[in-house]
């Protein structure tokens, strides 16, 4: 993405600019310190930008969309910088952030009324923690059942799926000793480890699944949640009965490790967005989406 806007028309941004008669960044997207002023000798010194902030200041940080190039970082932060009682601004367009330092006279309510006249999508504080966070959890998740389900499926691979497909294996021998080892009394640390990695996986990656299951369970609703979340806990329990019961069956902790990381992957990557976790029904979501107005925006363009 270039650095340089080349849009055909003068955005909201460049419109406070222009009246607030503020000092645009250089090409390069080189800011001065704020107020305009640059100290004597700032041309031949390299470094990173400071600025002095009081001691008594507050710093207050937004969530923004609209940022999308390095010289509207820098015009934001000048904005910023014109408002009575700023004392530092920085924007990161990289994880569309604006922070504030400022006289504690200067309301958070006020400085985001600057930002949106920018132009700027500015997310409530609490709304952009909350989503910050759940984005986190959901990175989390997706690792989670990626790596246990690779630690759970390559034993398999190495020892289980030989000894259940022999036809496709030439050396009998090698069979042979695998099943022997099945055999042993190594197999009960083995599933004890291949139960607990498939479980754990389960647990953590399929917790939002597992919370709205119970909901709707406890609600008498059936949803495909409750259906996939009872399917993999039923395959788990009788896996588990199995390996330690002694009850005659495969033991399948295989397959409960590649249903949550389809399930995860497709969560994250297909067609659920995760970066909420309602908790409520679907139908209470539907409502919800439908009162509240949703705001249309080009990002300030």
């Amino acid at each position: 993405m270039r650095d340089d806007d080349h849009r055909g028309g003068e955005t909201p941004l460049d419109a406070v600019v222009r009246e607030r008669g503020i000092d645009a960044p250089d090409a390069a997207g080189e800011r001065g310190p704020p107020g305009g002023e640059a100290p004597a000798g700032d041309a031949a010194v390299s470094g990173p930008r400071v600025a002095r902030v009081p001691a008594d200041h507050d710093h207050d940080t937004f969530s923004v969309e609209g940022i999308d190039t390095d010289r509207r970082e820098g015009l934001v932060e000048a904005v910023l910088r014109d408002v009575d009682g700023v004392s530092a601004a920085s924007a990161t367009r990289r994880n569309g952030t604006v922070g504030v330092h400022h006289d504690p006279s200067v309301s958070r309510e006020a400085l985001r009324e600057v930002l949106a006249e920018c132009g700027l999508v500015v997310a409530p504080g609490d709304e952009a923690f909350e989503a910050r966070r759940a984005a986190q959890f959901a990175s989390a998740r997706v690792a989670v059942a990626v790596l246990f389900g690779l630690m759970v499926a390559t034993p398999y691979i190495a020892v289980l799926y030989p000894t259940r497909v022999e036809w496709l294996f030439y050396d009998p021998v090698t069979v042979q000793y695998l099943q022997s080892i099945l055999d042993s009394a190594m197999t009960t640390h083995f599933f004890i480890n291949l139960g607990a990695l498939s479980g754990l996986a389960f647990l953590v990656a399929c917790a939002p699944a597992i919370r709205r299951a119970v909901a709707a369970a406890r609600d008498g609703r059936f949803t495909n949640e409750a259906a996939f979340v009872g399917g993999v806990a039923a395959l788990y329990g009788y896996s588990t009965l199995v390996a330690f019961a002694g009850v005659e069956g495969a033991v399948h902790y295989d397959l409960v490790a590649y249903a949550v990381v389809v399930a995860t992957l497709w969560t994250e990557f297909g067609v659920t967005d995760t970066a909420t976790d309602p908790a409520s029904s679907d139908d209470a979501a539907a409502e919800a989406t439908a009162d509240e107005p949703v705001a249309m925006t080009d990002g300030g363009r």
